[in-house]
Order: structure tokens, then C-alpha cells, then sequence
């Protein structure tokens, strides 16, 4: 529980250093973070290595496009590692990087309107400095908001994504053991009954062994949020199961829970071939990665919330279609 809370604040100071206006990036990363740090971003930024590169790569362009950055923090947890028998800490962040959009950030032009980076974001926390990142965020989202619909044949409703309904996801206080043991077993329950495509039941079946009737889930800008098992069956799970086969067993780098918040994030979660139409495009018979970030309230025995963040730039690219360099070129308006 001590360590849980020191990885806390370790990373609540990167936070305020990072947020504070004129804050030097590179040095409050390097305060912060190993010289050896590891950081995982959505395309076009990928892997990038030591705090310097990802302050100049990342935070500082980020920063010049979206200025008076504020950030709005959501959820915040944390959580020794399952996936590494309980050893490593790790801790999570979810909300939205709030800025007024003055500059072009990759291709993406700006509006000088207020403008809402969707992101989340796991931190590895070893003797007091972060050794590992994995930042992953909605630019499809932020392409909207500049009036660019990347994907416009989304299968259900994207919005500017709320926190829980409870409003109770900052988990700046330490949380009963029991209560993450609690939710990390049903998250293992959902990964087991939906991870095998082949459980003999009916989808929205398959769904309810794990998730609460009303369930809500907020899924990447391309796809889009729904509501109810039966409309998350129809306006995403269907399709998707419909649209790929040949998928590789998941795997996930930190698997994680506190409180009745929990999530994983993989690089990539799984691969699979896509054999039918997805997102409005046909089949390509092409294997694909897909990076994902999903973070889950529990409500009682159920799961109830899910937020999800899918690297759809770096799947379609793999599938021979550059979304940023469609709109470097002026095909994609």
C-alpha cells in the first residue's frame, strides 16, 4: 500500500511540473523519469526514449498547438502489475489535455477555439522515478473538433467523453485491497468469456456473464460510444467480430486495478486479419496491430463503464491507409 501511495505522488509532482504554465519540459521529465525512459505513443509519435526526446517530440509541440493547456483529470488510480506477478507499480491517468487550439499539431490545423486532447496514460514507477510511459490518445478526436471527419461511417455516437457517472474515479487516497482484488478478478472474467469468439452462447449473452445491462462504453472517435448490451453488440462488438478473423491471443504489457477502477494496456494488445468490411473500408486480408488502452468502473458484481483508446491511425496505416498523410496532401478535409 506505501509503495501504491509513493507512485502516486511521484506522479502527481510530474503533473503539476508538467502543467504549470512556462513549465521546461525536458527538465521537469528529467526530474521526474530515468535518463533510460521508455515512452509509448499513438502514431506518428510511437516509441520514443529519454526524457529529452519525449519533452521535444511530444510535450513541446503539444504544447505550442494547444495553448493555456489545462489538464482535467478523471480517473486516477493505481496498482501493483498482474501481469509481472505483482511486482511493478504502475500508476493511471485518464481525462482530457484542454487548451485553446492556436497551432497545427501533426497536419492538424488550428481553430483558435478551445479544443479537448482525449488521453490516458499508465506510469511504471521504480524507486521514485518513472521508468516506463505508455501515453495514448484520441487525435481522430481533435481532427473533429478542427471540423476533419477521418473515419465518417462510424457504427456508434462519439462525444467529448465524461468521467464515471459517479464522478468518484480520483483515487488519490488508498483504497481497501479487497475492493481492486475485486475488480481485477472481473476484468479477468470479461477477458476470458470475450477473448474466445467461441463460447457457444449469443453475443449479448456472452456480454451479460460480465456486464451490467446499461453498461456504457466510450470507445475511440471512428467507432464511437454506445449504450446497453444490446446496442454495444449491434454498434460495435457485432461488427467487429464480424469484420476480423485470425486473431492472435491478447497480451498486455500492465494489467492493473484500485478501488473499482482497472486497466490495461498492450503494445500492441493482440493482431488480428481484417476479412470484412470495418469502418466504412472493405477487406484488406491484411494482419494488423492494434494498441489499446481500456480502463473499466465496476459497479457490484458487474462491469459498468469502459473507456477505450485504440491506435486506429497505426492500424490503418498498416492497411494502406495514411490518414495524416491524406491530410498533409488535402484529400482528407
Amino acid at each position: 500500500m506505501e509503495a501504491i501511495q509513493a507512485a502516486k505522488a511521484v506522479v502527481r509532482a510530474l503533473y503539476a511540473g508538467l502543467d504549470a504554465p512556462g513549465a521546461d519540459q525536458a527538465a521537469v521529465l528529467r526530474q521526474h523519469c530515468v535518463d533510460e525512459l521508455t515512452w509509448r505513443g499513438f502514431h506518428p509519435f510511437n516509441e520514443i526514449r529519454g526524457p529529452a526526446r519525449v519533452a521535444e517530440k511530444f510535450w513541446g509541440p503539444l504544447r505550442a498547438s494547444l495553448t493555456s493547456l489545462q489538464r482535467r483529470e478523471d480517473v486516477f488510480f493505481a496498482g501493483l502489475n498482474q501481469i509481472d506477478g505483482f511486482n511493478g507499480v504502475w500508476v493511471v491517468s485518464m481525462g482530457h489535455l484542454m487548451g485553446l487550439f492556436d497551432k497545427a499539431f501533426v497536419g492538424i490545423p488550428p481553430t483558435g477555439k478551445i479544443a479537448m486532447l482525449r488521453y490516458c496514460e499508465f506510469n511504471r514507477v521504480v524507486d521514485g522515478k518513472i521508468t516506463e510511459t505508455a501515453m495514448y490518445f484520441d487525435l481522430p478526436h481533435l481532427m473533429e473538433q478542427a471540423g476533419i471527419r477521418a473515419f465518417p461511417k462510424q457504427t456508434a455516437q462519439h462525444l467529448v467523453q465524461p468521467g464515471p457517472r459517479t464522478h468518484g474515479g480520483l483515487l488519490f487516497d488508498a483504497q481497501p485491497a479487497s475492493e481492486g482484488e475485486a475488480t481485477l478478478a472481473l476484468i479477468n472474467s470479461m477477458i476470458t468469456n470475450l477473448g474466445q469468439w467461441n463460447s457457444g452462447l449469443s453475443l449479448e449473452d456472452e456480454l451479460r456473464l460480465d456486464w451490467a445491462e446499461d453498461m456504457l462504453w466510450w470507445g475511440p472517435t471512428g467507432i464511437g460510444a454506445t449504450y446497453t448490451i444490446p446496442r454495444y453488440a449491434k454498434q460495435h462488438s457485432g461488427p467487429f467480430r464480424a469484420a476480423f478473423s485470425d486473431r492472435e491471443k491478447t497480451s498486455h504489457i500492465a494489467r492493473l486495478a484500485e478501488g473499482n477502477f482497472g486497466g490495461f494496456f498492450g503494445w500492441p494488445n493482440f493482431t488480428a486479419r481484417l476479412t470484412g468490411e470495418f469502418m466504412g473500408h472493405p477487406a484488406t486480408g491484411k494482419r494488423g496491430e492494434f494498441r489499446v488502452i481500456d480502463i473499466y468502473r465496476r459497479d457490484g458484481d458487474k462491469l459498468a463503464e469502459n473507456w477505450i483508446f485504440i491506435d486506429l491511425l497505426h492500424f490503418w496505416k498498416s492497411q494502406g491507409v495514411d490518414i495524416l498523410a491524406q491530410l498533409q496532401d488535402g484529400t482528407l478535409t
